[in-house]
């Protein structure tokens, strides 16, 4: 990574859904704008349009913030979910570590001769106990660490497909009012 990409990080998908819709307001208003039609018609068609593109931009925002709203619930359940297993499992964790030392000083305090016996059986069990109790904890975190991030794949594929398809829509009906114009000219857009 050379220090430009350090200074200027590659910006979200969100960022550029963003600029593609802002510019493609822009780009409306200034297709009006330039049109050949009288001054009444114009304010009328530029309040028009700003009406739809208002609509539009409310409806895009209510579905986005839906969305964002269901990603951050799923998000959380899983955030519950692996805390409470990763809690569980620490519990018994320690449960059995607290077992394996009271079974070790009742053994130590009743025969001393066996006590280097009795040690190493216990810290074998405790460390297999912890072994297994880590593992089955790093494996759900994981599975809830890529449950995670697929929901939030799918949710920013979803906003990027809707923003283009607002995006085609305004185009299209852009191009559809600006086919009307009384002199026959089409203007560029």
């Amino acid at each position: 990574m050379n220090e430009a990409e350090r200074d200027y990080p590659v910006q979200s998908g969100s960022t550029f859904a963003k600029g593609l819709l802002i510019g493609g307001l822009i780009g409306a208003a200034a297709a009006l704008l330039f049109a050949p039609k009288p001054g009444r018609d114009l304010r009328s068609d530029i309040s028009d349009q700003i009406g739809v593109a208002t609509d539009k931009t409310k409806g895009a925002a209510s579905t986005i913030g839906l969305k964002a709203k269901d990603t951050a619930t799923v998000v959380g359940e899983k955030a519950k979910t692996a805390t409470t297993v990763v809690s569980d499992k620490a519990k018994a964790a320690a449960e059995i570590v607290s077992d394996k030392a009271t079974t070790l000083a009742q053994s130590v305090s009743e025969k001393t001769s066996n006590v280097v016996q009795s040690v190493r059986k216990n810290s074998a069990d405790v460390a297999e106990s912890v072994k297994e109790a880590s593992a089955d904890v790093g494996e759900t975190v994981k599975a809830a660490s890529a449950d995670v991030a697929n929901e939030a794949a799918k949710a920013d594929k979803e906003i990027m497909k809707e923003t283009a398809d607002k995006a085609e829509e305004t185009k299209n009906e852009i191009k559809s009012l600006n086919s009307g114009s009384p002199t026959g000219e089409k203007p560029v857009l």
